[in-house]
């Protein structure tokens, strides 16, 4: 015996390929073995829930994108509507002009007085193309005068203020005077603030004037036929004396425009989001409208009409079957029976005829047109009922057998 042994045979289950070194199988043909093998249901079960998942979730995030766009289109229309309202509805809250006064001056120079009143043309014309005031809305007008505290001014006592309004042709709307004066202060209060106002007085920061508030009319309209384009403001005193003058005017506000004007903001709130709500009314009856043809389906009244129309067809098709029927009848016991093939043909010829009369009678009287079926069918009924008779009528009788 010799010491040679025959190497280890590996198991018939596994190929040269997939033995290494002492019968084990290598890691390397392990794996080719795994990823050549058919993927488990498992696997294809993860892959379709994965595929249905990401489907369902694109088109959420598609239909979320649109639904916020039209959301975002409908608050700016919405905010766009409620801002052209407020524009067009709300006038001008308040108007400020100077008020430049002139006076004539070729009179004696040796008088401290002046030669005219002091006397300004005020325009209500914005550009001169707009007016300020709203037609039929009430206006408070008021003058300021800023007066020093001069001896001529605290001498001077009353004075009147007059506004006289006018139209664009000139013609006078309406005239109104108030009186006004300086506020009194005694000597001891005027030298009591003027040591204490005294540094202010010294650099120029402060003056001693007064400002005074005249108000000439506090519910003015102006007419929509005669619209007020402006007005001329006259002081009544030669010697008064006086730095500036504002005119001003503030629309006095009431119902609708008081709540726009006094709480802007829950306005606005309240306006934007009546306009959302409408318009989304709208855009969801649209689509409806797209998408079903309606919020009912107009297929379900066209049933209905056809049905309904069904049956009176039915109706009048029986209702002149049953005529017709009836004037066969009455013309078959009143013409004279004659047996023979001519009879028929001339029989069947003038039958054709009096039933198209009757037809076109019951066409006149119903105010329809009977369908070719009908007539068919009465035809072939009419037919039937001739041949049965002829066929009656030429069976041989008793007579005829012998």
């Amino acid at each position: 015996m010799s010491d040679y042994k025959t190497p280890l045979q590996p198991p018939s289950g596994l190929g040269a390929s997939a033995t290494g070194f002492g019968g084990r199988a290598s890691p390397f043909s392990l794996k080719q073995s795994i990823m050549g093998a058919s993927p488990s249901p498992v696997f294809h079960w993860l892959h379709d829930v994965a595929a249905v998942t990401f489907h369902k979730a694109r088109r959420t995030l598609f239909q979320a994108g649109i639904l916020f766009c039209a959301l975002v289109l409908l608050l700016w229309v919405s905010i766009f509507l409620y801002g052209s309202f407020y524009y067009s509805y709300m006038p001008t809250v308040s108007f400020s002009t100077p008020v430049n006064f002139y006076y004539t001056a070729d009179c004696d120079s040796s008088e401290s007085a002046l030669c005219s009143f002091p006397t300004a043309n005020i325009s209500f014309m914005k550009n001169e193309k707009e007016q300020v005031m709203a037609n039929g809305q009430p206006y408070r007008i008021s003058v300021e005068l800023e007066m020093p505290e001069s001896p001529v001014n605290e001498h001077l006592g009353m004075f009147m203020v007059k506004m006289t309004c006018y139209t664009k042709g000139g013609k006078v709307v309406s005239s109104v005077g108030r009186s006004t004066m300086l506020h009194y202060r005694s000597s001891l209060l005027k030298t009591m603030s003027t040591l204490l106002f005294s540094p202010l007085l010294v650099s120029g920061v402060a003056e001693q004037k007064q400002l005074i508030e005249v108000e000439l009319v506090s519910d003015y309209k102006t007419n929509s036929y005669q619209p007020t384009v402006g007005a001329v403001i006259e002081v009544q005193s030669r010697r008064v004396q006086i730095y500036s003058s504002q005119l001003r005017v503030h629309a006095y506000f009431t119902g609708v425009r008081y709540v726009l004007y006094n709480f802007p903001l829950t306005s606005a709130v309240i306006g934007v989001a009546t306009n959302f709500a409408f318009l989304s009314i709208i855009v969801l009856l649209s689509y409806l409208q797209f998408l079903w043809g309606g919020i009912w389906p107009p297929e379900q009244v066209k049933v209905r009409v056809m049905m309904g129309d069904n049956s009176r067809m039915q109706q009048r098709k029986h209702e002149v079957k049953k005529r017709m029927e009836r004037e066969s009848s009455m013309k078959e016991l009143n013409s004279p029976k004659v047996v023979g093939p001519m009879y028929e043909e001339a029989g069947s010829n003038q039958n054709d005829t009096e039933e198209e009369k009757t037809l076109s009678l019951s066409e006149d009287a119903l105010g329809f047109e009977v369908p070719e079926t009908a007539v068919e069918e009465s035809h072939d009924l009419q037919g039937t009922e001739e041949e049965s008779e002829t066929m009656l009528r030429q069976r041989p009788g008793a007579w005829m057998s012998q």
